[in-house]
């Protein structure tokens, strides 16, 4: 004789999962594949979405650092001498590029160089025609492809380049004083460089995390690039090893002894 329980399990009232292992039994094979299908496309949808989550989260956190560092300290090594004095304010030096024209045929580059800096560097130059004699650098550096693409045209038109007492040229902005047919220093001027990274090479935080897959076969690809322009220019293409030994968080700055040797400098002038 069947108790009660046992009756109410032969019926369709019984548990959820019976009914569930009914209802898919009943199903024929093509529809069984349409509900693992969409039960798989609702889980890897879901999956994605923690995913973009957590991204998004570590992109804001990643933006939040900074990727530029304006004066780094010098790299700790026995052939470079002590941090040159810089006196450019630090504000100043962080922002986007500033173009202004000076007295004596000179265009003074301030700031750093932001994706489309080397656009508006050669409007520019369109505009002053024959004018524009002296590229004067005060930059921290910035997005490469845009100091290279300001070197080529530089170096193209036969300007000359300059960094005076008490200005900066970092990372990528010694790319543009090498392009100069003439370049002039102060011996004390801080002019240095270090490892390029993933947002040096578009200047742009954003597109360095998502090309960050691909940062090391871009960041060789450019070295080659650079090396080839030092060579052009007629730089020793041996300065930019220092920059391939330094931390990007750092920075090798050039004895007036190295920039002579290294060719990196044509004339010293005191201002």
């Amino acid at each position: 004789m069947k108790s009660d329980a046992n009756a109410r399990a032969d019926t369709d009232d019984g548990p959820f999962y019976r009914g569930a292992i009914r209802w898919l039994a009943e199903l024929e094979d093509g529809a069984i594949l349409r509900v693992a299908f969409f039960a798989l496309l609702i889980g890897t949808a879901s999956v994605l979405y923690v995913d973009f989550r957590e991204l998004t989260a570590n992109e804001g956190a990643a933006l939040a650092m900074p990727m530029q560092p304006i004066l780094p300290p010098a790299f700790d090594s026995p052939s470079q001498g002590p941090m040159p004095n810089v006196t450019t304010a630090p504000d100043v030096l962080d922002q986007p590029l500033e173009i202004t024209l000076g007295s004596g045929g000179q265009l003074m580059l301030t700031g750093t160089f932001d994706p489309g800096s080397a656009e508006r560097f050669a409007a520019e130059i369109e505009a002053r025609g024959e004018y524009v004699q002296t590229i004067v650098l005060d930059s921290p550096g910035g997005s490469v492809v845009d100091a290279l693409a300001i070197g080529s045209l530089i170096h193209e038109k036969g300007l000359a380049t300059k960094v005076a007492s008490g200005s900066l040229c970092a990372s990528s902005c010694p790319i543009v004083f090498a392009s100069g047919k003439t370049r002039i220093a102060s011996p004390a001027a801080a002019i240095g460089v270090h490892q390029i990274y993933a947002a040096a090479l578009s200047g742009d935080p954003q597109s360095a995390l998502r090309v960050a897959g691909t940062a090391m076969s871009d960041a060789q690809s450019t070295t080659a690039d650079i090396m080839s322009h030092l060579t052009q220019t007629g730089v020793d293409p041996a300065l930019w090893l220092h920059a391939l030994e330094t931390p990007p968080d750092q920075l090798y700055y050039f004895t007036a002894e190295e920039m002579q040797r290294l060719k990196l400098v044509t004339e010293f002038a005191e201002n």
